[in-house]
């Protein structure tokens, strides 16, 4: 009751609000923002009404959000100017609720899996809502924009406990379903079904249990795990021309499991996620940096972000709700790198102090890159460009 009544009031709060987090002692309080650092230009809601060196010229100065309203436009446009680019695999990544419930105890796995569920839905609603507003479809070769979509669970069970908690059915709106995965035979009336637990332990193949939705044009993955991320590059294979979006997934942290016992393998990786493109980016990062004059301790935050077309963003939190521009990266940075961008910012503002070799050296360490970030012979550069 508490973590209900907590949320509904921070998600009015939000819309005011955003995603940034005020509490603590900020960059803010230390420099001021400039005067012209304000981002305004968004890409037109229409994409059909601006030409693409102008799509990609505004997307390039987004600014993120500043509701999960606004958050939802941005994202369904950005899918679909990368779906008619011709985008088959792509990443929609962000805080699926605000900062301070993600932070309260009381919030569970799946009060976040809800959460990711109705943001999906409103997502999928938004593509299949054109099925009534299509324009002149003469031209047979020209991409379209997927309008049947269905949401996928990893597994049964999983789906039946989201759709409990929140009330739902499994066609919830005109052009879209909810299923999972992994889907059983109706008349399967085991109570235990092994194929669905113990065959994605090894990140192996589901031995069939995979099938495609018949007229569904795109897949939206939620909540599934890395153990289950095999099951998608199944899917993937099996309708090759249907469009699947990794839904809030957090790759960049299940990327981290690959090659543990018990999950795929980081060959992985180079085969299957990194050819998933995000095309709907937000990732905010807290820092701490101790500094030998007062204030003794600089916390700062930033966020990377990216809407397609545009560049991956390193912007930095000023702490009263705005964020100002640093960089603009063609290939997404890793996150050692986005560290840095923000660090040297305010080294060259005299925020944070010049240090030597020998203890920059001992704050970064001789690697800022994980080994999914690094050069790999067999990867594609999608998931990062």
């Amino acid at each position: 009751m508490k973590f209900q009544a907590a949320l509904s009031f921070l998600f009015i709060w939000d819309i005011c609000k955003g995603f940034t987090i005020s509490g603590s002692r900020s960059i803010s309080s230390i420099t001021q923002q400039p005067s012209n650092s304000r981002i305004y230009n968004v890409p037109p809601k229409n994409v059909n009404e601006a030409d693409p060196a102008s799509i990609k010229d505004a997307a390039d100065r987004e600014a993120p959000p500043q509701s999960f309203y606004e958050l939802g436009i941005n994202s369904v446009r950005s899918a679909e100017l990368a779906i008619l680019d011709g985008n088959k695999l792509i990443e929609v990544e962000f805080p699926p609720l605000p900062a301070q419930v993600l932070e309260m105890d009381d919030v569970s796995a799946y009060d976040v899996a809800s959460a990711n569920y109705d943001l999906a839905l409103e997502f999928a609603k938004s593509f299949a809502a054109k099925r009534n507003t299509k324009g002149d479809e003469s031209n047979e070769e020209k991409v379209k924009v997927p309008t049947n979509v269905a949401i996928l669970f990893p597994d049964e069970s999983e789906m039946k406990i989201v759709l409990d908690k929140s009330g739902g059915n499994a066609n919830p709106f005109p052009g879209v379903q909810i299923s999972s995965l992994r889907c059983s035979d109706p008349r399967d009336t085991r109570f235990f079904k092994p194929e669905q637990t113990f065959m994605t332990l090894f990140g192996g193949r589901s031995g069939g249990v995979i099938k495609p939705i018949e007229g569904v044009e795109m897949y939206i993955i939620i909540v599934a795990s890395a153990q289950e991320l095999p099951d998608v590059e199944e899917l993937h294979e099996l309708a090759p021309d249907a469009v699947i979006c990794l839904y809030n997934l957090k790759l960049d942290v299940l990327r981290g499991d690959l090659g543990a016992p018990a999950f795929p393998p980081k060959e992985f990786q180079d085969r299957f996620l990194s050819r998933v493109k995000p095309v709907y980016y937000l990732r905010t990062r807290q820092y701490s940096r101790s500094t030998a004059n007062p204030p003794f301790l600089v916390n700062f935050q930033g966020c990377l972000f990216r809407s397609y077309p545009g560049v991956f963003q390193t912007l930095l939190d000023t702490g009263t709700g705005e964020y100002r521009r640093i960089q603009g990266n063609t290939f997404k940075p890793a996150l050692g790198e986005f560290k840095e961008q923000l660090t040297d910012r305010l080294k060259s503002e005299g925020v944070i102090q010049e240090e030597g070799g020998v203890m920059s050296f001992l704050r970064t360490g001789y690697k800022v890159t994980t080994w999914w970030e690094e050069p790999r012979e067999d990867a594609s550069d999608a998931w990062m460009s």
